[in-house]
């Protein structure tokens, strides 16, 4: 192994403040009983608290619900419809929910359950309200679970994306570190079932069609997913400036394994999660709209501050909460862009006006900021 690349993967784990954890359902789902293998999910969970404990933030997108409510309702997995496959779902997000909330409530920590299908994370508005609900549950020093919504999904529950939807969720929250938990260790050169040549890839910095190339079929009983969706993944991760790694769950205690140098598939980025995201406000959304600020606000958004209503002046454009905006000075010349906290309809009733008024205006209670700073990239 080359130890600088395997230490650089393990020293930006142990730097990271803000990590995602997928769990594949191949792991804590018996593969002879159909049923929740406790002691696994105990001992994972023992490796979450200690990581909260170092100070990381965590995040939990762990499959299995339909695995689990199959056992529960009876179905049989090898001739299950879509219908009984999305009511197993939602039987089994109840047991997967009550495990999670029972063991990690043992360490004192507060659970939350979010279930999103990726239609959620790639509609701008949705992505929107689904990242603020991830971020205020971390504020609140909670660990969301997140799931497939796969009650109500069609494509996604036949495809087990939940690899791509934890890349997604990773995205969201400007994670910097994704680990896949998976039953290997890695990206081999080929599946390492069948071809005994095949060599194990310790980093990747970029998804080119060679390494495509080695993913592989689904390989467990219970997973759905394959080497492909974990690339898809790193894709996303890689592109929102987040490290990832492969690596095998098959032990007791696979984070405190990862953490004491167990192989795993490093992916590399080029740039941090702040990067990242900056350059995809700034280059890549098509801004739906325009906003117009006075003096005051140039001169707070120079002190990186956000952008309040009382300093904006015009609204121009049909926008939905979470789209991008360009932001300009009164002889038009635009200063930055960001993505707004509001409609169009509600940026305009409120612009001009103090935070304090937003709930007498609209009628609810918003955001304070018309663009949040973090959400804002000034030229």
């Amino acid at each position: 192994m080359n130890d600088a690349t395997h230490n650089s993967g393990l020293d930006a784990f142990r730097r990271a403040s803000r990590v995602v954890i997928k769990i594949g359902s191949a792991l804590f789902v018996d593969a002879e009983t159909g049923t929740l293998d406790r002691a696994w999910l105990t001992a994972l969970c023992d490796d979450i608290a200690a990581l909260r404990t170092s100070g990381k933030e965590v995040v939990i997108v762990s499959s299995g619900a339909v695995a689990l409510g199959r056992r529960e309702l009876g179905f049989d997995a090898r001739r299950a419809r879509l219908e009984e496959s999305q009511a197993a779902a939602a039987a089994g997000q109840i047991l997967l929910a009550h495990a999670y909330q029972e063991l990690l409530g043992r360490h004192g920590i507060k659970v939350a359950q979010v279930l999103l299908t990726l239609d959620d994370s790639e509609s701008r508005r949705r992505y929107s309200n689904a990242s603020r609900t991830l971020l205020t549950l971390l504020r609140a020093d909670a660990i969301p679970v997140v799931n497939e919504n796969d009650t109500v999904a069609t494509q996604e529950i036949r495809y087990g994306d939940n690899d791509r939807l934890a890349g997604r969720v990773a995205q969201m929250i400007s994670a910097d570190c994704l680990v896949l938990l998976s039953d290997v260790d890695g990206l081999y050169t080929a599946d390492p079932q069948t071809d005994a040549t095949a060599t194990h890839i310790e980093e990747v910095r970029d998804i080119t069609p060679e390494i495509l190339a080695m993913a592989g079929g689904p390989g467990s009983r219970h997973g759905s997913g394959g080497m492909q969706t974990k690339l898809e993944a790193a894709r996303i991760a890689l592109a929102a400036g987040c490290r990832m790694a492969i690596m095998s769950g098959r032990v007791e205690r696979p984070i405190d394994a990862l953490l004491h140098g167990a192989r795993a598939t490093w992916f590399v980025p080029v740039a941090t999660p702040a990067t990242a995201r900056k350059q995809w406000i700034a280059g890549t959304l098509k801004p739906k709209g325009t906003l117009g600020i006075d003096a005051g606000a140039i001169k707070a958004l120079g002190a990186g501050r956000s952008l309040l209503p009382a300093g904006v002046v015009r609204v121009d454009g049909d926008f939905d909460r979470g789209d991008a905006v360009r932001i300009v000075d009164s002889a038009g010349s635009e200063l930055g862009r960001g993505l707004i906290g509001y409609s169009a309809s509600e940026a305009r009733a409120i612009a001009g006006s103090r935070s304090g008024r937003i709930e007498e205006i609209l009628g609810y209670r918003g955001r304070d900021e018309m663009i949040h700073r973090d959400d804002l990239v000034l030229k």
